[in-house]
């Protein structure tokens, strides 16, 4: 009977040369039934690997060991080399036992990783899959791709990750021309901001190196687990606006645009929910907007206040249920690029420096119901998130919360104010204080 390995270790070749020699390998399970077997002879030792299949073990010699020669990963194999080996003799006996064709020519890379995790992504009903896959063509394939997936290493990794980090800002660019790039900033924020991105990226790279782990295409995970994310850059500082900017904001937007203003305002919807809300989809009875297809492909019934009823029925008063309820003037449906301008526009009219994006009117939204001591899962529900990690994570600091209302009742006044020469405007020149 072949010997099964308990204590001893195949991974080095001072361990290996520690066995006995013997005619019988020594072996260890690699997963799923299949072994890795090592026998030693007098010269050094060699590879083999078996899996029991109909009541009899099939196999077969992977090459000779590195005992006494340096690895060339073809005919003289480290144990890594072997992993890989044996993981691909059988995934070849199953493709045989299949009739399946060949699935591709040449060495397994990282830019196979990514085909072969989109594929499996997008068949799952993965979220953001535009998203995902703009990032890995973007970001992974050009610097990575090219690399054997088992020659990949924690420094090439590390390096690209940190180079991404470091890379300027991409700025949206017309089709066909040379991709244009903002400036470098060096502002903490902006550097916070490029890590959290470094990182998102990294997060999509390592899905598809462990989806090519787990499929048996790589003989360890070793070289990108050791690679770790940038920490604490994930608390970005929520920018919204205040209720006066919020009322300078719509009375400087072109009329078309101020309609998705305030529906964003007061309901807090993304762009492109609200452009693809019918108007069937309102409900004035019940106080709701149906939401049929958010962010990830889930549905949501956002609650419309008093003010956003009054909106949304001058919006919707004896249109057909099929018609969209923001729409541009002359009926064409809102792109997702089209408001990019008119925001900048409104911005400028209404004296906000800088400029914010429309998604600032979402997190305005998130941040007036934090700020009133709504709980964190009505907001959650409201926005559309999955669970309250992400509504926590951007409005949590803004909630009245015990330790804020102890510290302001309980610290003294120290009439620490003279000397300012500001003028209080609510008061009429000349009035005693109290």
């Amino acid at each position: 009977m072949a010997r099964t390995l308990r204590e001893a270790t195949l991974d080095t070749r001072a361990a290996r040369l520690r066995l006995a020699p013997s005619r019988k390998p020594y072996w260890r399970s690699v997963e799923g039934g299949l072994q890795l077997g090592y026998r030693r002879g007098d010269r050094g030792g060699v590879w083999r690997a078996r899996r029991y299949v109909d009541g009899r073990y099939l196999e077969t010699t992977l090459g000779v060991a590195d005992d006494e020669t340096d690895a060339d990963g073809v005919k003289v194999l480290t144990f890594r080399h072997a992993l890989a080996a044996a993981r691909s003799w059988w995934q070849a006996e199953e493709r045989r036992e299949l009739g399946a064709p060949e699935q591709r020519a040449g060495p397994y890379t990282v830019g196979a990783a990514l085909d072969d995790y989109l594929s499996h992504y997008v068949a799952k009903g993965g979220k953001s899959e535009n998203a995902t896959r703009t990032a890995a063509e973007v970001h992974v394939r050009p610097a990575l791709g090219a690399i054997v997936l088992d020659r990949l290493t924690t420094r090439k990794v590390r390096d690209w990750h940190h180079a991404l980090a470091n890379a300027p800002r991409r700025l949206r660019t017309r089709l066909g021309e040379a991709q244009q790039l903002a400036e470098l900033d060096d502002d903490p924020e902006a550097v916070r901001a490029r890590r959290a991105t470094a990182n998102r990226v990294l997060t999509i790279l390592k899905a598809a190196l462990n989806h090519a782990f787990a499929e048996r295409h790589a003989s360890t995970d070793a070289a990108w687990r050791a690679v770790k994310p940038f920490r604490e850059v994930d608390a970005p500082l929520v920018r919204f606006f205040t209720e006066d900017e919020c009322r300078r904001l719509v009375n400087a937007a072109e009329p078309e645009f101020r309609r998705l203003v305030q529906g964003a305002l007061l309901t807090g919807m993304r762009f492109g929910e609200l452009g693809r809300l019918k108007v069937s989809e309102v409900n004035l009875d019940a106080g709701t907007a149906t939401v049929r297809r958010g962010k990830g492909g889930k549905g949501r019934h956002v609650v419309l206040t008093d003010e956003a009823r009054d909106l949304f029925r001058s919006l919707i008063a004896g249109r057909p249920g099929s018609t969209l309820v923001f729409a541009h003037d002359d009926g064409r449906p809102w792109g997702m690029s089209h408001q990019i301008r008119p925001m900048t526009e409104a911005c400028r009219r209404a004296g906000i420096v800088p400029a914010a994006g429309f998604h600032i009117l979402r997190h305005t939204h998130g941040s007036a119901l934090a700020m009133r001591g709504v709980p964190m899962q009505v907001i959650a529900q409201q926005l559309g998130h999955a669970n309250t990690r992400m509504t926590e994570r951007h409005y949590a600091h803004l909630a009245p919360n015990y330790v804020a209302n102890t510290i302001r009742a309980n610290f003294p006044i120290l009439n620490l104010g003279g000397g300012s020469n500001i003028a209080d405007l609510g008061r009429p020149a000349g009035a005693r204080t109290a």
